[in-house]
């Protein structure tokens, strides 16, 4: 385990434990959540080793590496995706009509499936060997290990994604950098998270599934997102919710907090929070549409 002493967005030493919880998902270990006293920025510490973060995917149940339709969860996952590909397909299109697009943890490569077929140069980013050549074989796409990234030339995309990835990169300066370096002076990079201020985090506690712990190494909010980005000279353009999250993440919480899916109480309590968030900008998981600061002066 490595103990951060400062943090990854302010470098402060001022901690203080936020949160006691555990792997609920896997391995049902304990961790700690810490929060920055400066910034009020909140993230796993301990966690593990770079080396040791591996083990903790090793799961066929872990969906954002399934296309499987088995069982009603799933199914309806699917469906969920297949409609939410086409918002975000709309989403970046009406800010770049083509280009150049990397997607930093593209999985098993939907997502950029559809800008290929739409005429899109694309790039994609995978750790997970197996996954990369899944997208590969399946979509014929461009897709690179991790450290792929440093060998990419200067200021090479059009439009950048990371799709709830952030939070599991361990080094949050050095993707950070990366970021400034292959984003087009006037591009477009979209970073989703899943927001440790919204309704639902509060009704499920350490049960909340978005903290994920280890796998989510970070635990973001409007307020961290905008001052990390601040850090490197970016600014946020636009913030749009991700409406179907608050209840996935609620079904999950149910079966962490509950040991079974309650789906009537997480479609309740997904309800109440994106209610709760309207006008807000506060939804389980939001996306930060960005641009390089000086676009925007």
């Amino acid at each position: 385990m490595e103990n951060l002493q400062n943090c990854p967005v302010c470098g402060s030493n001022d901690l203080e434990i936020y949160m006691e919880t555990q792997d609920y998902f896997l391995t049902q270990e304990k961790f700690s959540i810490v929060e920055c006293k400066a910034c009020s920025f909140k993230f796993t510490n301990p966690r593990p080793l770079e080396n040791e973060l591996a083990k903790y995917y090793k799961s066929e149940a872990y969906i954002s590496h399934s296309d499987s339709s088995e069982g009603l969860f799933n199914k309806v996952y699917q469906k969920v995706r297949k409609y939410t590909l086409c918002k975000k397909y709309k989403l970046i299109t009406d800010f770049k009509a083509k280009g150049k697009i990397l997607d930093i943890g593209c999985a098993s490569g939907n997502f950029l499936s559809i800008f290929k077929e739409n005429g899109w140069e694309t790039v994609g980013v995978e750790p997970n060997e197996e996954i990369r050549e899944y997208a590969k074989n399946k979509f014929g796409l461009s897709v690179y290990p991790e450290d792929y990234l440093k060998q990419m030339p200067e200021n090479e995309f059009d439009v950048i994604t990371m799709w709830h990835v952030l939070e599991h990169v361990f080094d949050l300066d050095a993707r950070m950098r990366d970021l400034k370096r292959l984003l087009k002076k006037d591009g477009i990079l979209i970073i989703a998270v899943p927001n440790a201020d919204c309704l639902d985090a509060q009704i499920y506690d350490k049960y909340w599934a978005a903290y994920d712990v280890p796998r989510h190494l970070y635990h973001f909010t409007q307020k961290s997102i905008e001052t990390l980005l601040a850090n490197y000279d970016f600014k946020i353009k636009e913030i749009k919710p991700m409406i179907f999250d608050a209840y996935y993440v609620s079904l999950l919480s149910e079966k962490y907090r509950n040991k079974k899916m309650n789906w009537i109480h997480a479609i309740s309590n997904g309800f109440k929070s994106n209610l709760n968030s309207l006008g807000k900008n506060n939804q389980s998981s939001l996306i930060f549409v960005v641009q390089n600061s000086e676009k925007l002066k």
